[in-house]
């Protein structure tokens, strides 16, 4: 509109009954003389026109405008019909609920560990601990405390906070995030009804219902009475009563206020903040419970600033841990939980059915092995034994220790132990992945210095063994020959071969220098045994595990492990490394292992001042690993004491020994299966004939630096399997080095001279 005041005005342009368009209207006059109201209308004159009009000159209402007033007249109508509806709705529900008694609560629903055949248990998790105590037995701390942390308006609300109930259904419906009931009363219908949190709407609505059935019927005394009761607060505790007992060993009605707000603070997630597993947790929510104590007026801030942390008493639970299958249970309980479906409350509490690999007749050989071993060890020995599938990478045997009550770190995934020899196949298999061939041969004598140590090589018993090659090396374990080819193939080369292999990168110890090949990095049995069932499967790597398929409380599965295979070495390369460590078992330091009868490779190792011993020995179905350590009073591994008639444990002795027992009923499970041929891949670097010293049988004295590996029988005059090809093989190009380093004083090694 323009704003001159000139300008024609727009006019209106209105239709009439006859279709056209009306003229402008006259303009309205007024007098200015005030219309009185007498009780009868004023006088007014209007035009009507004729058709479809009001009759009052105002024009008809669009069609729009009609049904819009129509359907929201409808949808008000609707929506108090259905609020009507869900209202009676709800009071027929509300009519219909029936409060449960204490007793009739379904508290929980224990979990059970099966072998692997599903129906044999191993032992159950989460056995409930309960005793019902009365509201006056409970402590006033106890109730306090409850109240201040969980619930301040808990005397005066009617069970329902509705804004707290609102914002729990908008986290768990809409963010997907666990939120319980606000109010004692809901948390307290909520461990009726499944023990957990409601995550859906009609859960949501129906525990609210319950909690104002509930907060009608009973006192505010027998609500938390019944809620302390039924609460779990960890170490297998359900209410105070045993709670106290498992934390304090007293009664609750003894519990002081520092005890009682520890527990009430460790509530939310009790297991994982237990003050023996997370005392800094404990602490801040101890604090924080005796803070909101003294908002609420329980306490003073003079009473709060004069406690003190309070001390807890060990945990144990006899019934599911003791004994060696505690280390079992254990695993399977920390492998469902790193699953990320369950924390160890819902394990405990939600009637799971948990599978695991280990098979029951496997796992019984390798206990009775272990048993007999001889007896006149030390206390302070430690033994870790398991057994893997090659193909999969399922652990179907675990010896952990004795008794997880008594020693809770389990000795296959938990400790670590010196690897020794066993880590020469990695050098073996750097090596022929580089093109190097077995028939390589390199001078081997005794006391060599050599590139990257200070002080000279030694070989066990003081051998020189003059020229020999990788299969003789291996099968005697020679020292001065594996120093020589790390040198050659690098020794990253070779870390990086064990870490493809399946030993963790974050190993301790774990370097690449030299004497990574004499094994001074410290693995976790378990990661041995893995590695070596990489090579077991012809180079095909998967990941050890232990726990197979988790079912539900009705029988649905809700996981399943999924094997993951991907090739990492070329099969030729390993079909080599297995035929010289073959050559341990038939005429080296694994002889033991021979009286078995089948096709087994393996590899025993002895780290510096016999600290520890293994023996790792495999056939393509199955790999054993035993490790034999010391740990002293204060934790630190000491010299292996000696025991069972033995100068000296190495792997040769026990471990071998413990394997061989373990191992002859578990491949009796297995039908014999030979190991692929010799490949005879790469090139062999020849030495031409010197004047080396004769090979010297006579080993030096005992005390020795060195961590001697003896093989049951003189391993200087074993027999020595002819060499396949070796004598004909390529000339090596002229990158290819053809003389072993000679003796070079050289750099940046360490002490550690030997670990055959």
């Amino acid at each position: 509109m323009s704003d001159d005041p000139k300008a024609p005005r727009r006019q209106s342009v209105r239709p009439t009954s006859a279709g056209q368009a009306a003229g402008p209207r006259p303009t309205r006059q007024t007098t200015g003389v005030t219309r009185a109201s007498t009780g009868a209308s004023s006088a007014s004159v209007s035009t009507k026109g004729a058709g479809k009009g009001s009759g009052d000159g105002k024009p008809p209402k669009a069609p729009w405008k009609v049904w819009g007033k129509r359907i929201g007249i409808g949808v008000v109508v609707t929506g108090l019909v259905l609020f009507t509806a869900a209202a009676i709705g709800l009071f027929v529900k509300y009519q219909s609920l029936t409060v449960p008694q204490p007793d009739q609560f379904a508290l929980f629903q224990s979990s059970t560990v099966y072998y692997s055949d599903g129906v044999t248990p191993m032992g159950a998790l989460g056995q409930a601990n309960r005793e019902i105590i009365t509201y006056e037995e409970m402590p006033q701390s106890i109730k306090d405390a409850i109240v201040a942390s969980e619930d301040r308006t808990f005397w005066t609300n009617k069970g329902v906070d509705l804004m707290g109930t609102a914002r729990a259904l908008y986290k768990t419906v809409i963010k997907g995030e666990k939120q319980g009931g606000s109010t004692i009363t809901q948390q307290y219908v909520e461990r009726y009804y499944s023990g957990k949190t409601v995550t859906d709407i009609p859960g949501k609505i129906e525990e609210a219902l319950m909690a104002l059935k509930v907060s009608q019927e009973q006192s505010k005394s027998e609500v938390l009475a019944n809620y302390l009761n039924t609460i779990y607060f960890g170490r297998g505790a359900y209410g105070i009563q045993a709670a106290a007992q498992a934390y304090y060993g007293k009664d609750a009605a003894d519990l002081t206020v520092s005890e009682s707000a520890m527990l009430v603070g460790i509530v939310p997630a009790p297991s994982a903040w237990d003050p023996r597993n997370n005392a800094t947790k404990a602490e801040e929510r101890w604090n924080h419970v005796l803070d909101a104590m003294v908002a609420t007026g329980a306490l003073s801030q003079e009473e709060r600033d004069a406690q003190v942390f309070p001390d807890v008493i060990e945990y144990t639970n006899d019934n599911v841990y003791a004994g060696p299958t505690g280390y079992l249970i254990r695993e399977a309980l920390d492998e469902v939980i790193a699953t990320g479906l369950y924390t160890q409350e819902e394990i405990e509490t939600s009637g799971l059915s948990i599978i695991t690999t280990i098979n029951k007749t496997d796992q019984d050989s390798v206990e009775a092995a272990v048993a007999a071993m001889p007896s006149d060890h030390s206390d302070h020995l430690r033994v870790a034994a398991v057994t893997v599938a090659a193909d999969t990478g399922a652990i179907t045997s675990m010896y952990g220790g004795a008794d997880y009550l008594t020693i809770q770190r389990n000795a296959v995934t938990q400790d670590i132990a010196q690897a020794g020899s066993t880590f020469k196949p990695f050098a073996l298999i750097t090596a022929l992945s580089q093109g190097i061939g077995l028939g390589t041969q390199y001078l081997a004598n005794n006391n060599m210095t050599l590139d990257g140590y200070d002080n000279p090589v030694r070989n066990f018993g003081g051998v020189s063994y003059g020229v020999i090659d990788l299969v003789k090396a291996t099968q005697n374990s020679v020292n001065t020959a594996f120093v020589q080819l790390t040198n050659d193939v690098g020794p990253e080369n070779v870390m990086n071969t064990a870490i493809t292999a399946g030993v963790p990168a974050d190993t301790t110890d774990l370097n690449a220098n030299p004497s990574i090949v004499l094994g001074a990095a410290a693995p976790h049995p378990i990661d041995m045994a893995n590695a070596y069932a990489t090579i077991a499967s012809g180079g095909v790597r998967t990941e050890a595990y232990m726990v197979e398929t988790v079912n539900d409380a009705t029988g649905t599965p809700v996981y399943q492990h999924e094997v993951v295979q991907n090739r990492v070495f070329d099969a030729n390369v390993i079909a080599d490394t297995t035929y010289a460590m073959q050559q341990v078992v038939k005429y080296g330091s694994g002889k033991t292992a021979s009286s078995l009868g089948r096709d087994i490779a393996g590899k025993t190792g002895t780290s510096n001042d016999n600290k520890s011993a293994w023996f790792i020995g495999f056939t393509p179905q199955i790999v054993g690993a035993v490790a034999l350590y010391q740990v002293g009073d204060d934790g630190s591994v000491e010299q292996i004491d000696t025991f069972g008639g033995y100068k000296q444990i190495t792997g040769s002795t026990v471990p071998c020994d413990i394997w061989t027992a373990m191992m002859g009923p578990i491949l009796d499970e297995y039908p014999a299966e030979a190991f692929p041929a010799r490949a005879n891949v790469g090139t062999d670097r020849l030495l031409e004939p010197t004047a080396s010293p004769t090979p010297s049988a006579t080993p030096t004295p005992e005390v020795t630096t060195t961590a001697p590996e003896p093989s049951p029988s003189d391993t200087t005059t074993a027999p020595t399997p002819a060499p396949t090809k070796t004598t004909t093989a390529p000339s090596p190009s002229p990158s290819q080095t053809t003389t072993a380093p000679a003796a070079a004083a050289a750099g940046a090694a360490g002490k550690t001279i030997t670990a055959p």
